[in-house]
């Protein structure tokens, strides 16, 4: 079995959409990222920190996913990552009211042992330097680096960013962040261009849009599913993230062929996550529930036409 080695923030967020508010929940990326990942059975660990506030029940919850914890550190006597925001009535936009770092602030992070030798790396959102600190970490390079990354980390620490992107093969943003990352409006300019500062794929979110995935002169698109309702979408870029790096982690096949299909993977769990508040749809998710929708999937997109 695979094993998937996952940075990332673990944390608490305060949720307000059109359809309604919570208190603190469980949220941060790494969490979204595992918790996708775990669909498809491989042996996940993540690389995070907390604090003593963050309920034991939580990380008991995700080790019933088979994700391994004992790289989240806990600081007892600090208080964990918080995210508070209100989306608007298009639910494409959102205030973000509260980001308390707390322990996150001064983290250094610790790759467990038994993850060192690692098959696949997945460098969530977070400051580059934690980012690159893992690598190095790691006696070997991982069969398939995955950075995701955002606006926020190419404002301000732009240097330590791109000396991350030069060691990673995917990186996955979304598609404003793709403009300025390149500075190239068309999105097929910004991936070539983005080609030269490391990565071999370049994944471009586009949310209700769907997602684009570029390697050198080929492209794919994967649709996002029409839903009826999209309830809270916190969470659905690092769901993509981790239903992409988890369907190759299972199938350990790093081609293009094969990230097509890994790209739909992610679209698919993403449209879960989506459906209720925080984590909880992707808590309780059927094997049975994924089929059926990348069913739906495959006849959104399949059809037959004579090509003279």
């Amino acid at each position: 079995m695979s094993k998937l080695l996952i940075v990332g923030t673990v944390a608490f967020d305060a949720i307000e959409t059109p359809f309604g508010k919570t208190d603190k929940i469980l949220g941060g990326a790494a969490t979204y990222i595992s918790l996708s990942a775990s669909q498809f059975g491989v042996h996940s660990g993540i690389v995070s920190v907390v604090g003593g506030d963050f309920p034991k029940s939580y990380l008991e919850k995700l080790n019933s996913k088979n994700i391994n914890t004992d790289g989240i550190e806990i600081i007892e006597d600090g208080k964990t990552f918080f995210w508070s925001g209100k989306y608007h009535n298009d639910l494409n936009s959102r205030d973000t009211l509260i980001t308390d770092l707390n322990v996150l602030a001064n983290f250094n992070p610790v790759v467990p042992e038994s993850f060192k030798d690692a098959d696949f790396l997945m460098l969530g959102n977070l400051h580059p330097s934690v980012q690159m600190d893992v690598i190095n970490q790691l006696p070997k390079k991982p069969k398939l680096v995955v950075l995701d990354t955002m606006n926020f980390w190419m404002d301000n620490t732009l240097k330590e960013l791109m000396e991350v992107i030069a060691k990673i093969d995917v990186i996955t943003i979304n598609d404003e962040e793709a403009r300025q990352l390149s500075g190239e409006y068309s999105l097929v300019k910004a991936a070539q261009k983005i080609y030269t500062m490391g990565p071999k794929y370049v994944v471009i979110k586009k949310g209700e849009h769907g997602a684009l995935l570029f390697h050198e002169d080929n492209v794919f698109f994967a649709p996002a599913l029409p839903l009826e309702e999209v309830f809270d979408p916190t969470g659905a870029g690092d769901t993509f993230a981790g239903g992409f790096i988890g369907y190759i982690a299972k199938t350990g096949d790093v081609s293009f062929e094969n990230m097509k299909r890994a790209v739909i993977s992610g679209s698919n769990l993403a449209s879960f996550c989506v459906e209720k508040f925080g984590t909880e749809r992707m808590e309780n998710l059927q094997q049975s529930e994924i089929q059926q929708r990348l069913l739906q999937f495959k006849q959104l997109t399949q059809f037959e036409i004579e090509i003279n």
